[in-house]
C-alpha cells in the first residue's frame, strides 16, 4: 500500500504531504514540505526534527515510538482513543466474518489510527487531506462529529460499556469520531459547550476508588488561583456522575485552529519507558524557540512548584505543550492533566534536573534557580504565592461543589512534608 495524504494548516495553506508505504508488516512514513510554504512570509517548522528544508525527511520509528514525526504523532490517538477505534474494528471485522466477506479483513496500519481522528476535534491545527479532497476522519452523513453538551449522557454510557467491555455495535458507531481524537487513559470526549466552544468531557472510570473527575477540576483551580495559566474547567453532572468539562485552548474563539505540539516534540526527543527527561531541557527549548523565553520560564518553575505540592505525578513530556506564537515561536500552552494523587509513589515522570532525579522535592527544586535565571527573591515570592493556593485546597474543593467524603481521600496529597518545606523558605 502506498497513499499521498496532503497535511494542511487549518483553513489555510497546505503544509506539505505525508507519504505512507507498507509491504507486509513493514510500514515507512515521510514527510515533505510544499514549495508554497517553503517560500511563504509566515511559515515555520513543525518542529525540531523537521526542518524548513526541500525534499522528503524520513522518520525513523523506535519501539516504542511512533512511526510519524513528532509533530504528526502529536495528533494520533493515544489510549483511551486507541482503544475506541480498535474495538470498533473488530466489531466491522466480525460483522465482515459473519457475512463471508472475509477476502475483505484488514488489519489497522498506523495510517489508519493516525486518519481516524476527527477532523473536527483533532488536537492543533494540522488536518489530513486524503486522496479524494476529503479531509479525515471525514464525518458520516447525518451524524455531528462533537456532539453538544445534551448527548454527553449517551456518550458517558457509550464509554462506561467500552471499559466494561459490553460496547454493543451501536455504542461504537456513536463513539466513532466523537472519542477518538485526545490522548491519554481515561474515557473522554469532545463536545462542544454552551458557548459553541469546544471543550473535553472527561468522565468517571467504572474502576475508580475516588472522585478522580472533580480532583483534576480542584486541581486546575488550585492552579489558576496560585497564579499558573491553566485550562478552564469546570464540574457539571450527566447520568447522576460528576463529569470533568475542560475548555479546549487549541482553539481561539472565532474557532480558529492553533498549533499545538508537545514538549517532547519542541525538545526534538521521543518519550520512551527507559528514557528520562528533565525540565532544564525544556527549559533550554524555551530559551532557542520561546516568544517569551523568560517569562515562560518562570511559569514552567511555578507549575513545577505546584505539582510539587499537589503530588502531580504524571508530568511527562506529553502533559506539557507548546502553542504556535508567530514564525516559530512558542509560548507555553495553559496547564492541562494535572491531578492530584494521594496514592502515587512522590516522584516526578520529568526530573527538575539530571542531579536531582525524579525527586519531588521544594530543595530541588530551589537548587535550579540559577539555571531558571529565577533570584532567589523571586523565588520565594513564586513559592509563597503556590503555598498559599494550594493550602486552600479544602476551601477550593468545597466551592467547586466538593463534600468533606469527597475530599478526605485525596488528603495525602496535599498534606505532606513538602508543604513545611515550602513554609520553610518562605
Amino acid at each position: 500500500m502506498k497513499r499521498t495524504i496532503d497535511v494542511v494548516f487549518g483553513d489555510g495553506p497546505q503544509i506539505g504531504v505525508l507519504r505512507y508505504d507498507q509491504q507486509g508488516h513493514r510500514e515507512n512514513a515521510a514527510f515533505e514540505y510544499d514549495a508554497g510554504w517553503l517560500g511563504a512570509p509566515a511559515r515555520f517548522a513543525l518542529g525540531p526534527t523537521l526542518p524548513l528544508q526541500t525534499g522528503p525527511q524520513f522518520h525513523r520509528k523506535s519501539r516504542d515510538g511512533s512511526l510519524f514525526h513528532a509533530a504528526i504523532a502529536d495528533t494520533e490517538p493515544d489510549g483511551w482513543a486507541k482503544r475506541v477505534i480498535m474495538r470498533d474494528h473488530i466489531k466491522r471485522r466480525q460483522e465482515l466474518r459473519r457475512a463471508g466477506k472475509e477476502d475483505e479483513l484488514q488489519l489497522l496500519n498506523a495510517l489508519d489510527y493516525l486518519l481516524a481522528v476527527d477532523d473536527v476535534s483533532r488536537v492543533g491545527a494540522l488536518r489530513f487531506r486524503d486522496e479524494n479532497g476529503f479531509f479525515q476522519r471525514a464525518h458520516e452523513e447525518g451524524r455531528r462529529t462533537a456532539p453538544p453538551l445534551i448527548e454527553l449522557g449517551h456518550l458517558l454510557n457509550a464509554s462506561r460499556a467500552v471499559e466494561a467491555n459490553k460496547e454493543t455495535a451501536a455504542d461504537l458507531a456513536y463513539l466513532r469520531g466523537r472519542g477518538t481524537s485526545l490522548g491519554g487513559m481515561r474515557p473522554k470526549c469532545t463536545v462542544v459547550d454552551d458557548d459553541g466552544a469546544l471543550s473535553i468531557g472527561k468522565f468517571p472510570s467504572i474502576t475508580d476508588e475516588r472522585s478522580v473527575t472533580k480532583g483534576e477540576v480542584l486541581a486546575l483551580t488550585l492552579a489558576s488561583e496560585a497564579g499558573i495559566n491553566a485550562a478552564a474547567a469546570r464540574i457539571i453532572e450527566s447520568e447522576g456522575l460528576p463529569v470533568a468539562l475542560i475548555r479546549r485552548f487549541d482553539r481561539r474563539s472565532s474557532g480558529e485552529r492553533v498549533m499545538y505540539v508537545s514538549a517532547a516534540t519542541m525538545m526534538g526527543v521521543e518519550v520512551t519507558e527507559s528514557d528520562s527527561h528533565s525540565y532544564t531541557e525544556i527549559v533550554d527549548a524555551i530559551r532557542i524557540y520561546g516568544a517569551a523565553a523568560q517569562a515562560d520560564i518562570d511559569e514552567l518553575w511555578r507549575r513545577i512548584a505546584f505539582s510539587i505540592l499537589i503530588t502531580n505525578v504524571d508530568d511527562h513530556l506529553h502533559n506539557h505543550g507548546f502553542l504556535h506564537e508567530d514564525r516559530g515561536l512558542w509560548r507555553l500552552s495553559p496547564a492541562f492533566d494535572i491531578n492530584p494523587s494521594p496514592e502515587r509513589m512522590r516522584e516526578l515522570k520529568t526530573w527538575i534536573s539530571e542531579d536531582a532525579g525524579p525527586e519531588m522535592s521544594i530543595d530541588a527544586l530551589m537548587s535550579v534557580t540559577p539555571y531558571f535565571r529565577i533570584t532567589p527573591a523571586r523565588a520565594k515570592e513564586i513559592l509563597s504565592e503556590v503555598a498559599f493556593a494550594v493550602g486552600k485546597w479544602r476551601m477550593t474543593g468545597r466551592a467547586i461543589g466538593m463534600t468533606s467524603e469527597e475530599l478526605e481521600p485525596f488528603a495525602d496529597a496535599f498534606e505532606h512534608s513538602e508543604r513545611t518545606a515550602a513554609k520553610e523558605f518562605i
